[in-house]
């Protein structure tokens, strides 16, 4: 059994179609990559994954469990975690707090042990703390710990949402265009910290990314999306020389550079 199954997920908005009969799997140690052009429906796909979109039709499962039957908030309990296009960190506060956030599906002590805090829910506080500790250092954010997030330089923003998803121990992260708007050398950063989470870390990724170069040289898998099917899947050098891929989203101007 893969570890995440999604099957015939079909999605529309007012009669219009975002996804229409989308199937794949992504196996248990994978690095996935969702590609298409502009519309093609790889958010919206993530988004019926984390709860935030409800398919009109479909399977999506984790680990054997339907995500469907699963509100949005309680589909961290099943050990995926996600990032998001647009950086959706909380700007008011610093990066540990944004961090310490991450942990709260992991949070078991009640209201009452909060408020007074004390056995309980400060040995708990104390594990979530040197997790995220763990997190910081790993993504060398160590100078950054007590800055607030809102203040600090984009790239750095985009390590600390990543960080936040990182800590919730995810078995599977979702990550929605983690290198939009970075420069070469943070996009390098990011690739290198992925590959590290996988490897390292044995966190399996679905990622959604326009950065060809990066998709080619990361992934075990390619998914192709376009206006909302299922185009084509597979190795990426088999992606590279699917001449429905080619002619659908790649375009001839990009073909020398994917060396197809």
């Amino acid at each position: 059994m893969s570890l995440l199954e999604v099957r015939n997920v079909t999605l529309t908005f007012k009669g219009i179609a975002a996804l229409m009969d989308v199937g794949f799997s992504v196996e248990k140690g994978q690095i996935v990559s969702l590609i298409g052009p502009n519309g093609a429906g790889k958010t919206s796909m993530l988004n019926c994954i984390s709860g935030r979109y409800h398919p009109d039709s479909g399977e999506i499962t984790l680990n054997g469990k339907n995500l469907l039957a699963l509100p949005a908030h309680a589909r961290m309990s099943t050990g995926m975690s996600r990032t998001f296009q647009n950086i959706a960190l909380f700007k008011g506060m610093s990066v540990l707090d944004n961090l310490m956030v991450g942990r709260h599906s992991r949070i078991t002590y009640g209201l009452l042990a909060s408020l007074l805090y004390f056995g309980r829910a400060r040995k708990e506080e104390d594990i979530h703390r040197r997790r995220v500790e763990e997190v910081i250092d790993f993504l060398g954010l160590s100078s950054y710990r007590h800055k607030v997030a809102g203040s600090l330089p984009y790239g750095v923003q985009k390590l600390v949402e990543l960080g936040r998803a990182l800590a919730a121990e995810p078995e599977l992260i979702l990550l929605d265009e983690p290198m939009a708007g970075m420069n070469l050398e943070e996009t390098e950063e990011m690739a290198r910290y992925i590959l590290d989470i996988n490897e390292e870390w044995k966190i399996t990724v679905l990622l959604v990314e326009h950065d060809m170069g990066v998709v080619m040289d990361i992934s075990d898998r390619v998914v192709v999306l376009d206006f909302g099917q299922l185009l084509a899947e597979g190795a990426p050098e088999e992606v590279q020389s699917n001449p429905d891929v080619i002619a659908a989203y790649l375009g001839g101007e990009n073909a020398s550079f994917l060396g197809i």
